[in-house]
């Protein structure tokens, strides 16, 4: 199901995507991998792994928001610019939160996108 809305919660660990409708909500759990090395900027190389990975999640919604603690947003949003500029284009909005749960993940999106539709003349659905 490809749904026109999602919100992610993410810092450098993980990240749960949700994608959601009025009725329906979709949810996928990214979790970073750490490929411990005496390598130089190994850990540089598997926070790229791991965005990327969360940027291929995220292909073909059209509007995302991103939510989590502000140095995962920041990192995130910086990788996105850099390496991903279609996904960055996706994302509408950075949003610094704690750790919500998931249904208060979906309320804030719903409420964020309600707002950001009327904002762009999109007909709020009845």
């Amino acid at each position: 199901m490809t749904l026109f809305h999602a919100v992610v919660a993410i810092d450098h660990h993980s990240a749960q995507i949700l994608q959601f409708d009025e009725a329906h909500v979709q949810s996928q759990k990214v979790k970073a991998h750490s490929h411990h090395t005496k390598q130089r900027g190994s850990a540089v190389r598997t926070e790229h792994e791991f965005f990327g990975e969360v940027c291929d999640a995220l292909a073909g919604i059209a509007e995302v928001l991103v939510t989590g603690p502000s140095t995962g947003l920041k990192d995130f949003e910086h990788y996105a610019k850099k390496h991903r500029p279609e996904t960055a284009r996706q994302v509408v909005a950075y949003e610094t939160t704690d750790h919500p749960t998931e249904a208060q993940l979906v309320a804030l999106a719903r409420k964020y996108f309600l707002k950001y539709d009327r904002n762009a003349g999109v007909p709020t659905p009845t």
